[in-house]
């Protein structure tokens, strides 16, 4: 598989976590080196996610929202409607000898994709260095978190996981938990940014920019 190709995008609707979390463990375990890469586009029921490592006193109150532990980096976030997550089902060693230095990179990519697709909404955001995810970069909200990342990465360097941009989200449950273990971080989406933009569209957006960066 030459460097040109691209990801398959596949749109899985609305869908649990748990069950997302177990088809892509599946599809890793099952992938060989011919396997096509993916990128899977879902919006999730209200479901917290705990990273491999991450601190569980975070949740300082679930409310009945189920907490998930996952093998992914990175801490507690919130995943729920009107939010757009991208999961990234890829072989780094492809193309790649050393998938360790590449995974560095990948994250500036997916980073850079979530930045220019939202540049194209009029907000400016930008990286904070050792906290990975998207942040205003102006504003009486700087700082104010936009996006999330987090990425398992295997031996073999095959990649799941992946993004969460949020779009028109009732925000109130990132108040419950220490946003990726951030005591009193900000978490703030498009719509209340005054962006106009549905989630569809946004799926497509960010889901074009990734493919773009990604088969570069």
């Amino acid at each position: 598989m030459s460097a040109s190709t691209s990801p398959l995008i596949r749109q899985r609707g609305r869908e649990s976590y748990e069950i997302t979390y177990a088809a892509m463990r599946a599809f890793t375990d099952a992938r060989t080196a011919q396997t096509v890469d993916e990128l899977w586009i879902v919006e999730h029921p209200p479901v917290f996610t705990l990273g491999l490592a991450g601190d569980p006193t975070h949740v300082l109150d679930a409310h009945d929202i189920p907490v998930v532990q996952t093998d992914r980096g990175g801490e507690v976030t919130y995943h729920g409607p009107g939010q757009v997550v991208i999961y990234l089902l890829l072989d780094l060693r492809r193309n790649h000898a050393d998938a360790r230095i590449f995974a560095r990179e990948l994250v500036n990519k997916i980073e850079q994709a979530v930045i220019d697709t939202l540049a194209a909404y009029n907000l400016a955001c930008e990286r904070k260095a050792g906290a990975p995810g998207i942040y205003l970069s102006d504003g009486p909200l700087q700082g104010a978190k936009i996006a999330a990342l987090g990425l398992k990465i295997r031996g073999n360097g095959c990649t799941y996981h992946g993004v969460s941009l949020n779009v028109a989200m009732d925000l109130t449950p990132f108040s419950w938990i220490n946003p990726c273990g951030y005591e009193g971080l900000i978490t703030i989406d498009m719509q209340s940014l005054g962006a106009q933009a549905t989630l569809n569209a946004v799926q497509n957006a960010l889901a074009e920019k990734l493919t773009h960066s990604l088969s570069g």
